[in-house]
């Protein structure tokens, strides 16, 4: 009995220091200070641009079209700032994934399948990181050398 209550009691641990850390780092990734009255128009939600950035007046109001290639830009910052927003969502999926690997790795008390699967898991992990990290740099590139 007294195995399995020690077993229990590193299973909570694990869980209490991964998900202790996973805010942490929310809260510090998503954190942006708000000042009244700077005439910053920009708004984010955990790093997340909003759908409008770069389409804003000098009024902080989402500017209308005035011909077809004003259109085009306009469809093209819109899809861009949604897919940037996708992919920082992968990047934190990644950030868990990462977690999870090292709670599988913990919990896997020394059996080489269990360690191997959280070897799997965070390798996945980090080659996704590294995807993510090439598609941001992309959509980046596009969105302030094409779209200016």
């Amino acid at each position: 009995m007294l195995g399995s209550s020690k077993s229990i009691k590193n299973w909570l641990m694990a869980a209490v220091l991964a998900v202790s850390f996973g805010g942490v780092a929310l809260t510090i990734a998503g954190s942006s200070p708000v000042s009244a009255g700077s005439g910053d128009c920009t708004e984010n939600f955990v790093g997340l641009p909003a759908w409008y950035r770069g389409l804003l007046n000098d009024q902080c109001d989402v500017k209308s079209p005035a011909n077809s290639d004003e259109l085009n830009n306009y469809i093209w910052h819109i899809v861009l700032n949604v897919l940037e927003a996708a992919l920082i969502v992968g990047g934190y999926l990644t950030g868990f994934y990462f977690l999870y690997g090292g709670f599988l790795f913990i919990s896997s008390q020394g059996k080489p399948e269990g360690a191997a699967k959280a070897r799997l898991t965070m390798m996945y992990a980090a080659m996704g990181l590294v995807i993510i990290i090439t598609s941001v740099a992309i959509v980046n590139f596009i969105v302030d050398q094409v779209l200016k």
